[in-house]
């Protein structure tokens, strides 16, 4: 007996042997593609019905629809637009697939839809009897169905997996359910291949293997997929991503693939691509060959239309001499031939000590120099440091086997410098790219991590002889360990240069507050990029002497300039600030009441989500590319080293969420509050008899022109006795699983992978402090339910609302964080911990607080007169010196030179 898979809209559709293959329109689908979202979000559903008709103009004989946006009602918005396509005879001529993730969303669909349409998706990932209950609601429906190859145990990404799960699915759906099998259509996955990780070069075979594999032992059944995401790693290159699909198509039709979701008015013709970008597309989806990925990314810069010159990959250069591969693989960051590259280099040479001494850092100092002139950037340089790394361990053994045999001297560096993020804090991005950067410049490094003790960083330098010890901190309780250990190195009779970076360090506070309490050089370095400069005078007889001279005087003038400055700037007693603290109308505010009072706990965190919320712009910022994402990957300096480095991003990415390389975890609570002067004064119920904790805040003093207010973040909040209001916070965290994954990239040699998943990790954790906000303005407060702001959207802050957080600018009171992770129990709900110095570990973490009013803004309480600190201790309950000590970096107080060096 023929069985065909027989679909309809207003005209039948039958699948016969005599077409070869069904476009499946995916343009009327949120989640592909950017325009439609964007319509369906502005409720154009006008502009959005003539997308679906251009999919059936361009040949789509299915149109897949699919809902499934953060910011819309989901299940409103399928049944509004299927109903307005009934009718538009044009469109609604062909089939409908209806595509979402939630079931309710499905069925609401079934119920308006015409004709016999095809649900997208069910499968075993909850298991079989959610899956039969489904099916069966399906055939009751007249629906066909597509069966993803997905179970209990997650996605199938392997031709075991893939065909075992479609079998199961198959006898359960025919032999339990009644289905019949010409409406079963499976999707065996297609996953993205040419990433630059080895387990994805076999995706596409896995596909076409369980393709055939189905199609000979599951009969009438048919295969399906989102073609799109096979090319994933090449978005933004639309040349490479049509040929990618075309090819794939040409050998999954062979195999027997008969449908896919595809862009109908975008798929190009098999024969008529370039024979060269054909090849090696075939070499990527046939997994045809090793280095098929390296080629394929390197022929499509050719093809993307860009001016950029493209990198030898022909492998002509391999046979140049073996000093100049060498050099070759450094400059360029390849790591595919270095092990053998190397190996020959130590058998030309006497001792592998040379090998080190002479090629490599022959190569790493050309590296140094294009640093320097600005044609290699940070990224590249941090690849070129993975290459000399692996190197280098090629070389180690046999080092370490010549010093046993003989007593051989060891390598002779530029110097040794420790480095170190000081005590309480956790973040070391910034850290070890200056490290990478400096061992690139033939300097040792040492390195201590985080949250190091001052009396451990000394005894090491000690114990090490070291030329250089480099501090590096994020929050500003590390000014003051700075600070310290900078006495600690007085006291002690240090005299050798140190080193000040990070976030919150400026030149500013190395000469007024570091400087003067160490005889030594102490230089604040601004970035990467200079710190090989600083290090390399700083350690030259020849220049370590005028460098430090001048530089004393710059910190002399820096410091003196300081000072008149905050002398001549006015600001006011506190009580004439809090005179013109800023009125905000209150009477007749209502704002709604959350969801729920206290804390509860978010878990339903999906990483794939989460990425479409990340904010780039600070990712590049982290490798030293500035300007902001999109405009940069065109930018005609940094473009290649910012494309290149995305795409690095974008795969490492795709891994993440694959293999759920994070474990993302959320707390939100939410109390009424009322307000106090500037205290905010929180309540466990809507009785606000007695007072659950009370959050301090602190008022701006400098003087403000004609009729600006000194604002601190209590006037957002409505004032005791006036109106009804609320006040929320949360942490969330990306999870402590980066540091240990780092690690094992660390442990690889692969330092430009670890700094990467830290990078990432720090940005998924930030797209989840704006998921989380958004999804309390439209749902959990739900103040804003109306709001329809795309992911992309939100980075400009157009919504209603602010969540500041304790540390920064408007709230720069660190200590504050205990009284939030307290009120939301955050250790125990989410892993975060705060250590001495108010930092949260893992450092891939955000908390805050909500403020509703439509009026809040960001602001930055500056700095601050000893009344208001002596106030603000008064109210908190703590020890003046401890609040002074806290709110030391906005003070308005300068120490007393203690030095010579301040004396001179």
């Amino acid at each position: 007996m023929t069985r065909y898979l027989r679909l309809s809209g207003l005209e039948p559709f039958t699948l016969t042997p005599d077409i070869p293959f069904v476009n499946i329109g995916e343009r009327t689908n949120v989640t592909g593609s950017a325009r439609f979202r964007k319509l369906i979000v502005n409720r154009d559903y006008a502009a959005a019905l003539e997308v679906a008709r251009d999919q059936v103009e361009n040949g789509a004989q299915i149109i897949d629809i699919n809902m499934d946006e953060g910011l819309i009602d989901s299940k409103s918005a399928m049944v509004e637009f299927l109903n307005l396509l009934a009718a538009e005879p044009d469109i609604a001529r062909v089939p409908v697939m209806i595509d979402s993730s939630k079931w309710e969303v499905i069925e609401a669909g079934l119920k308006c839809v015409q004709g016999k349409p095809v649900v997208n998706s069910i499968s075993l990932k909850e298991g079989e009897a959610t899956f039969r209950h489904q099916a069966g609601l399906c055939l009751a429906y007249g629906a066909a169905v597509v069966v993803m190859a997905f179970d209990e145990d997650g996605q199938a990404d392997s031709f075991a997996r893939k065909t075992e799960i479609c079998a199961r699915a198959y006898r359960i759906l025919v032999e339990e359910v009644g289905f019949p099998p010409e409406d079963i259509i499976f999707d065996p996955n297609i996953f993205a291949v040419a990433t630059g990780i080895e387990e994805h070069n076999n995706y596409g075979v896995d596909f076409l293997q369980a393709t055939r594999w189905i199609r000979q032992n599951l009969p009438h059944a048919h295969v399906s997929g989102g073609v799109s995401n096979l090319s994933f790693s090449f978005r933004g290159n639309d040349p490479v991503r049509e040929a990618m699909h075309a090819v794939f198509l040409y050998h999954a039709i062979q195999a027997g693939m008969d449908m896919g979701i595809v862009n109908a008015g975008q798929l190009a013709v098999y024969d008529q691509i370039d024979p060269e970008l054909r090849d090696a597309c075939e070499d990527v989806v046939l997994n045809r060959r090793a280095d098929a990925t390296d080629r394929l990314l390197d022929l499509a810069e050719r093809f993307k239309g860009g001016a950029r010159e493209e990198k030898q990959r022909d492998l002509a250069w391999r046979d140049w001499p073996v000093e100049k591969r060498l050099e070759h693989a450094l400059v360029n960051g390849i790591t595919e031939f270095i092990e053998e590259d190397t190996e020959a280099a130590r058998q030309m040479a006497e001792r592998p000590l040379h090998v080190i001494e002479g090629p490599l850092m022959a190569g790493m100092n050309v590296v140094g120099d294009l640093f320097g002139a600005g044609k290699m950037f940070l990224p590249q340089v941090v690849k070129s440091a993975r290459v000399m790394k692996q190197a280098v361990a090629v070389l180690l053994p046999y080092m370490d086997a010549e010093k046993l045999a003989n007593g051989g001297e060891g390598r002779q560096t530029a110097g040794k410098v420790l480095m170190a993020t000081v005590k309480g804090d956790v973040h070391d991005i910034g850290k070890n790219i200056v490290g990478v950067v400096l061992a690139c410049n033939n300097y040792e490094i040492i390195d201590l991590g985080v949250m190091v003790p001052p009396q451990k960083i000394l005894e090491v330098a000690r114990a090490e002889k070291v030329d250089v010890i480099g501090l590096s901190g994020l929050i500003t309780p590390s000014l003051d360990e700075m600070v310290h250990l900078a006495s600690e190195m007085q006291r002690e009779g240090f005299t050798i240069p140190l080193l000040i970076g990070g976030a919150t360090t400026s030149k500013v506070h190395t000469a007024v507050k570091i400087a003067p309490r160490y005889a030594g050089p102490a230089v604040y370095v601004l970035d990467a990029s200079r710190a090989v400069g600083v290090v390399s005078a700083l350690l030259s007889p020849a220049q370590q002497g005028p460098f430090v001279e001048a530089l004393r005087a710059e910190y002399r003038d820096v410091a003196d300039r300081h000072e008149r400055n905050e002398r001549a700037k006015q600001r006011l007693p506190l009580a004439q600030a809090r005179a013109n603290a800023l009125q905000l109308e209150w009477q007749g505010y209502d704002v709604p009441a959350p969801r729920f009072l206290g804390a509860r706990v978010i878990d339903d965190w999906d990483l794939t989500e989460i990425a479409r919320y990340i904010d780039w712009t600070p990712f590049f910022q982290t490798w030293e590319l500035k300007g902001s994402y999109p405009k940069i990957l065109d930018d005609p300096a940094q473009g290649e080293a910012a494309r290149a480095l995305f795409a690095d991003a974008q795969a490492m990415v795709q891994r993440i969420i694959a293999e759920r390389w994070f474990g993302p975890r959320a707390v939100v609570g939410f109390w009424p509050a009322n307000a106090v002067g500037e205290d905010i004064r929180l309540f466990a119920d809507e009785t606000r008899a007695e007072p659950l904790a009370t959050l301090h805040t602190l008022r701006q003093q400098h003087a403000k022109r004609e009729g600006r207010p000194n604002v601190a973040l209590a006037d957002f909040v409505a004032p005791e006795g006036s109106a009804r209001d609320y006040v929320g916070g949360f942490v969330v965290t990306a999870g402590p699983e980066e540091a240990e994954i780092a690690a094992r990239f660390d442990r690889a040699n692969d330092n430009y992978a670890a700094i990467l998943v830290k990078a990432l990790a720090d940005r998924f954790a930030e797209a989840m402090a704006e998921m989380l906000h958004q999804r309390v303005r439209r749902e959990l407060w739900g103040y804003a339910p109306d709001e329809a702001f795309a992911p992309d959207e939100l980075v400009g802050e157009p919504y209603r609302g602010i969540r500041p957080a304790p540390g920064y600018p408007a709230q720069p009171d660190h200590t504050e964080k205990r009284t939030l992770f307290r009120l939301l129990d955050a250790e125990a709900a989410t892993g975060v911990t705060l250590t001495e110095s108010m930092a949260m570990w893992p450092g891939s973490s955000v908390s805050g607080l909500y403020i509703g009013h439509p009026d809040a803004y960001y602001f930055g309480v500056a700095k601050v007169e000893r009344d208001q600190v002596a106030d603000y201790a008064r109210r908190k309950g703590m020890e003046l010196d401890e609040a002074e000590r806290w709110l030391a970096p906005i003070l308005n107080y300068v120490p007393a030179p203690t030095t010579a060096l301040a004396a001179e």
